[in-house]
């Protein structure tokens, strides 16, 4: 029986392209992907034929539905916290590295779109939404926290979406992407491939993008985007949850962002506000650095473990967080997350031996 390679690199004229291949699995990501990303990306920065690269998913259901939080969560769970680190600082520096990316990166995202998934596709040059494009950062969810460059572009979206976006892990959808700045165009699916074959004839993707781009409504309304500015406009949990449970009355979208809310783990939601705050004032690379030491906490913490066997193994939904309340985070606690490492910093390429 033949196995499938995990990723699919294919040059088709004057672009390389990538192919995310564990569809079974939501396609992912897993420690020898990132690598096998990192040498495609090698392959093609270094011929000149090729003038950009595209990664996507195969399958149709999904782009890729994040990290193997499961696999990493039994590592650690075993005391193996050396594997989940690596995989963790592999797949950081492949952030930074498509952040730096030289040539044109197209991410064509047509399917789910969440953590790891995010971290390969929102760093590109060009992020194009297909018809099935659900986008979301739910990490807080299971006791993890928003990583994968979050820190930079989610302090950047518009108004408070970001902080919106961190701490409710809500979803968002093709026309929504765009709007918000999440995505960069709408191409419907059926139009992906006339999109590629520009792609291969030279054309630089500037120009595919807007001959194929349509326009497609958003479903936030201007009152739902003004209740996030308005309610998500605080420094702590706590406030945010006054804020919403008072518009309430008059808005089902702050209702529904406070319920959510309270199914999170406090300790992730605090980290995903500092995120917001410290990373507008930092560049990419100081970025991935905060997250490696945020991450470096959480593997040897409490609520990722529990959040992932409440929502992921035993599927309970009924995770016992610790502290189990807002209230009870204090700023001492998370300012250790945010703590230098040491010896222990995550290098990226460019720096110093």
């Amino acid at each position: 029986m033949t196995t499938e390679p995990e990723l699919l690199v294919q040059k088709r004229g004057a672009v390389g392209v990538m192919t995310l291949n564990r569809p079974a699995a939501l396609n992912a990501l897993t420690l020898d992907m990132v690598r096998l990303i990192d040498e495609a990306l090698d392959a093609f920065e270094a011929d000149h034929a090729v003038k950009s690269v595209v990664i996507r998913g195969a399958g149709g259901k999904a782009f890729c539905a994040g990290g193997d939080i499961r696999k990493l969560h039994d590592a650690g769970k075993a005391g193996d916290l050396a594997t989940p680190l690596a995989f963790w600082a592999e797949e950081y520096r492949l952030n930074q590295r498509i952040k730096s990316y030289p040539k044109p990166y197209v991410a064509l995202v047509d399917g789910i779109c969440m953590g790891g998934g995010v971290g390969v596709s929102e760093h590109g040059t060009h992020r194009i939404a297909g018809d099935r494009y659900l986008y979301a950062m739910p990490e807080v969810g299971i006791g993890f926290f928003p990583d994968v460059g979050a820190t930079y572009f989610l302090p950047r979206l518009p108004g408070k979406i970001g902080v919106w976006l961190g701490v409710t892990g809500d979803r968002v959808k093709a026309g929504d992407a765009v709007s918000i700045g999440l995505a960069d165009a709408y191409v419907p699916s059926d139009r992906h491939e006339a999109f590629l074959a520009a792609l291969a004839q030279g054309a630089h993707p500037d120009a595919a993008m807007a001959a194929e781009r349509v326009t497609l409504a958003p479903t936030l309304s201007a009152h739902d985007r003004s209740t996030i500015d308005a309610c998500f406009d605080h420094a702590r949990a706590v406030a945010i949850l006054a804020a919403l449970d008072a518009a309430a009355a008059g808005s089902s979208f702050a209702a529904k962002c406070a319920s959510a809310m309270r199914t999170k783990s406090p300790t992730s939601m605090a980290i995903a506000l500092r995120q917001c705050e410290v990373g507008a004032r930092v560049d990419f690379a100081e970025a991935m650095r905060i997250e490696y030491r945020i991450v470096s906490r959480v593997a040897r913490g409490h609520d990722f473990y529990e959040g992932v066997r409440a929502l992921i193994i035993d599927k309970d939904n009924a995770p016992r967080w610790a502290p189990a309340s807002s209230q009870d985070v204090t700023d001492a606690a998370i300012d250790a997350y945010f703590a230098p490492l040491g010896v222990d910093e995550l290098r990226l390429r460019g720096d110093a031996p």
